[in-house]
């Protein structure tokens, strides 16, 4: 038997081990699907994590499809599979070669991607084969510093013509980066069925916290000039100032878990704050007809974490230039912003993501064409800022007013009629 050659995903140099946390990252998109489906997961073995992160993400209603990493390997999948318990053995299927696999919703690469651009290539174009009409391919390869080549080269290009999400592990020996590709429109209606997707993008320190990997960076770097300024000035104390300063920065990027309403007429706060206006309004950017704006100030003590008010598609993402005014103050509607337009079943909704006073930087990490379920996490703005929903004026009611406090992903602000 020979190995198909979609299914050869590996350089001459070997395997890339993937960890528990990016398997888990690879399986995300049949983590996250709520309906039952059908997978397919090719190339692994049966210690592999990957295989281990797909079986435990399945519910009773869905099928799993593995294909061995090597040729004469499924006997051995097999066992494996068998040994788990009539549970998954019921659910997962093994087959000799990828020929014989069925369409899937979710289409996972067990092995990283780490030969040359062609053979990259055609290794996606062998796995698209098995996607259905708006499905996902999940695939990974190694995250290289420096002048990009080959596989991560050609999977650069793919993300940037069919790419809904990449997301980088570090915690994996060596780093991978995993892109999720999409070759076929999905319709806005699916994001009412899925669950908020996991992200390595935030650090976990409790079962109910997580640091976003911003403040992990941020914290490093004062740490480091802590660092440098006891080398140059071993006398002097002033290196305890920005030692000190690393607990608070990174607590400023916090990331607690969220409890999100399932109410599928409820619209979610997408950011912690304080309500600073409900009001409607006509903005000719997102098309005719009113809108009733809700817009959130969030102090510096406040959870920076942005969220999906509403499940949806995102169709659209624009940056508007402006001014760094206090996002308190009227004139904070010119301020920089980031505009992400989502396609709902029930109409158009808008993030606006402003910066302050002293937020100058918006992380949007949500692109074009990506499925966001209500409350998933999909970017952040540094140190002090301001966030608005703009939902239809004449499909949705609001529920808060100025004055109140709102929590992101939790608090109901409107609801659809």
């Amino acid at each position: 038997m020979t190995q198909s050659p979609a299914v050869r995903t590996t350089g001459r140099s070997g395997p890339v081990r993937i960890g528990e946390r990016a398997a888990r990252t690879l399986v995300a998109e049949l983590a996250r699907i709520n309906d039952p489906k059908a997978a397919l997961l090719v190339g692994v073995r049966p210690e592999s994590a990957v295989l281990a992160a797909a079986i435990e993400a399945l519910l009773p209603g869905d099928r799993l499809t593995v294909v061995p990493a090597e040729p004469l390997g499924a006997a051995a999948l097999r066992e494996h599979v068998n040994a788990q318990g009539r549970w998954v053995a019921d659910r997962v299927g093994v087959v000799d070669s990828l020929a014989e696999a069925e369409a899937a919703t979710v289409v996972i690469a067990g092995e990283v991607f780490s030969g040359t651009a062609e053979e990259t290539r055609s290794g996606i174009e062998g796995l698209a084969k098995f996607l259905s009409d708006g499905a996902v391919l999940s695939v990974a390869t190694t995250a290289t510093p420096g002048r990009t080549t080959g596989a991560a080269a050609e999977l650069a290009r793919q993300d940037a013509l069919y790419g809904v999400g990449a997301d980088l592990v570090v915690r994996n020996s060596p780093p991978v980066r995993v892109y999720r590709l999409r070759f076929t429109p999905a319709s806005p209606a699916t994001a009412e069925r899925l669950a908020p997707a996991h992200r390595p993008s935030s650090v976990p320190l409790t079962r109910g916290m997580h640091i976003d990997s911003n403040g992990v960076a941020a914290a490093g770097i004062t740490l480091g000039l802590a660092a440098l300024a006891r080398v140059a000035r071993p006398s002097s104390k002033l290196w305890l100032l920005p030692a000190l300063a690393a607990g608070p920065v990174a607590a400023f990027f916090r990331d607690p878990e969220r409890d999100v309403p399932e109410d599928p007429t409820a619209v979610v706060a997408s950011a912690d704050g304080k309500v600073l206006s409900v009001q409607r309004l006509h903005d000719e950017r997102f098309g005719d007809g009113e809108w009733l704006r809700v817009a959130v100030f969030l102090s510096v003590l406040d959870v920076h974490v942005n969220r999906a008010p509403v499940a949806g598609k995102v169709v659209d993402y624009f940056v508007a230039d402006g001014g760094f005014v206090n996002a308190m103050k009227p004139d904070a509607e010119h301020n920089v912003a980031a505009y992400t337009v989502l396609d709902t079943a029930r109409g158009t909704v808008v993030v606006a993501q402003r910066t302050g006073l002293i937020a100058r930087r918006i992380v949007q990490r949500a692109p074009i064409g990506a499925l966001l379920a209500k409350g998933e996490r999909f970017g952040l703005i540094r140190f002090g800022s301001r966030t608005d929903v703009y939902l239809p004026a004449d499909a949705a009611d609001p529920l808060v007013g100025p004055g109140d406090k709102v929590v992101g992903g939790s608090t109901v602000i409107a609801r659809w009629r």
